[in-house]
């Protein structure tokens, strides 16, 4: 028998609040007893391993940011009763797209077209998609890319993404997060409950 898992992504641009929401939902239902994975820092990961990213995101990039997701997700579904992505495989394809349009660079369409399907396909997998919204006045993090036209077209990419799927989908703001909360916590336990 397939025990149930619960898996909530958290897509959007840098400094848009994700990680703090993805850390306080944790603590919440982690206070409510359930075990909770998270993954996040994959493009940081795929630096270190030499991939260019951020403003040079390529085909290859993304797809190993693609590809290491949906490893780590395979992996947690394993050990925990929820699982928070802090930048799903969509972030992956909004970012390279952002890349292309600030550096006015162009890939492989067919290949392109392949990551937007295979993106578009394992997000349908979320229980919860939480889109962040970018809010000009909210100041970038420490040691974050400092490009804004880079920052708004990555928002507006991922954003596009998520407009068509059929995902259950929040969108945060700065003024919102303890309500998207407790609607992600309300879902994981009528999801859980319903399937124990």
């Amino acid at each position: 028998m397939t025990r149930q898992v619960v898996k909530i992504g958290i897509a959007g641009t840098h400094s848009t609040g994700k990680s703090t929401f993805a850390e306080l939902l944790d603590g919440e239902l982690t206070a409510l007893g359930f075990k909770v994975g998270r993954i996040g820092e994959l493009a940081k990961k795929a630096r270190d391993q030499g991939f260019p990213i951020l403003t040079e995101h390529t085909i290859d990039s993304t797809m190993w940011i693609m590809a290491e997701c949906m490893r780590q997700e395979a992996e947690a579904t394993l050990l925990y009763d929820v699982v928070i992505i802090d930048r799903p495989v969509l972030d992956a394809v909004g970012y390279l797209d952002a890349a292309l349009e600030v550096s006015n660079r162009s890939v492989n369409a067919r290949r392109l077209a392949t990551l937007r399907a295979i993106a578009t396909a394992h997000t349908r997998e979320y229980d919860l998609l939480v889109v962040t919204s970018l809010e000009k006045s909210i100041p970038l993090g420490p040691h974050r890319d400092q490009n804004a036209q880079f920052r708004e077209a990555a928002g507006l990419h991922i954003a596009g993404l998520s407009e068509n799927l059929e995902n259950p989908t929040l969108h945060l703001t700065s003024s919102n997060g303890a309500v998207l909360r407790t609607s992600a916590t309300n879902l994981v336990l009528n999801r859980l409950r319903v399937a124990g």
